[in-house]
């Protein structure tokens, strides 16, 4: 797919980070967009960011609210694109959403764990199975899964534990890795990659919480996990209030936001290139280049001391 003006396009997670600066981008050349999210709010804003500049004659932005864990709110969505987009076909597919938390099987709970998992793994899987009927119908199409760094190395840092969206994202890669032979013997005019983002400046920090606990304060397990990972870091929590770690957490959301090696409107242009270029393989980030490297070559290593003190030395990362 050389080009997307005139296709019609797919984002789970518009309202905000990369969805969004996809979307920018996608409308930016032409292309129709329909984008779903859980904030009404915020997919209006990139809306509006999309149609600042005057549009093409008959290009259409449809949002739609769905929660991408939940098959019907998928059907919904699938339903409405239909209707308000004038379609029985898609070309593009980017299954974007996602959000952390769940990181312990010990201090979270069953269900923090599996909301972050059916939202970074179900929601892929549904979006593929929900849309995968309206991209065959296209004369070409191209599914683009969102994965991560995490999809090949299931650590964010030794003071934090990170199972929940680290197995998403490894079932995300290799499911989009079997679909590239599926979709070859099944549908050829249909393509995919996994997209393999380093530290991109998103609100995904701020906005897992919001999902999850309804808000952007950290509830009692998360303040216990975050004197937790404080300590495991060598800092000194015994005299920090919790209204001190509260602050401590909207620090660090707002530095993996502002402080990023990479923003989001970047990451989707090496997305974006990616999908025109075929690659079914698409690393976002020299952070990711390097972590990929590193682990390839030392992969006994990889969940060691030193390995991540060496990779912080290498790249800067403060995710941890």
């Amino acid at each position: 797919m050389k080009d997307f003006a005139g296709k019609i396009a797919v984002i789970t997670g518009g309202g905000t980070g990369m969805g969004r600066e996809l979307a920018r981008q996608l409308v930016a050349e032409g292309c129709n967009v329909a984008m779903c999210d859980v904030s009404a709010e915020a997919m209006a804003e990139t809306k509006r960011l999309c149609e600042v500049e005057k549009l093409p004659q008959g290009l259409r932005i449809t949002t739609h609210v769905a929660d991408i864990s939940i098959e019907d709110h998928y059907k919904r969505f699938r339903d409405e694109l239909i209707e308000q987009q004038a379609t029985d076909k898609i070309h593009l597919l980017f299954n974007n959403a996602g959000i952390g938390g769940g990181g312990s099987l010990f201090s979270n709970t069953r269900e923090q764990w599996e909301r972050t998992f059916n939202i970074c793994w179900g929601g892929v899987y549904l979006g593929v199975r929900t849309f995968l009927p309206l991209l065959v119908k296209a004369d070409e199409a191209h599914i683009v899964n969102t994965s991560s760094v995490n999809g090949f190395w299931a650590s964010v840092g030794m003071g934090v534990s990170h199972t929940a969206y680290s197995a998403a994202k490894f079932a995300v890669k290799g499911f989009t890795e079997a679909m590239i032979n599926d979709l070859r013997l099944n549908a050829p005019h249909v393509k995919c990659s996994v997209v393999m983002p380093g530290h991109i400046g998103t609100s995904i920090v701020s906005n897992s919480r919001k999902v999850q606990n309804g808000s952007d304060q950290l509830n009692a397990d998360e303040l216990k996990q975050a004197r937790q990972r404080l300590q495991g870091q060598g800092i000194d929590v015994a005299k920090m209030s919790d209204a001190d770690i509260q602050q401590l957490a909207l620090d660090r959301a707002r530095i993996f936001h502002d402080e990023a090696p990479t923003s989001a409107a970047a990451a989707a242009k090496v997305i974006l290139d990616g999908v025109k270029a075929e690659r079914w393989r698409i690393l976002v980030g020299d952070d990711a280049h390097l972590l990929d490297e590193r682990v390839r070559k030392a992969p006994e290593q990889a969940y060691s001391p030193e390995f991540y003190q060496d990779l912080v030395a290498a790249t800067g990362w403060k995710v941890g």
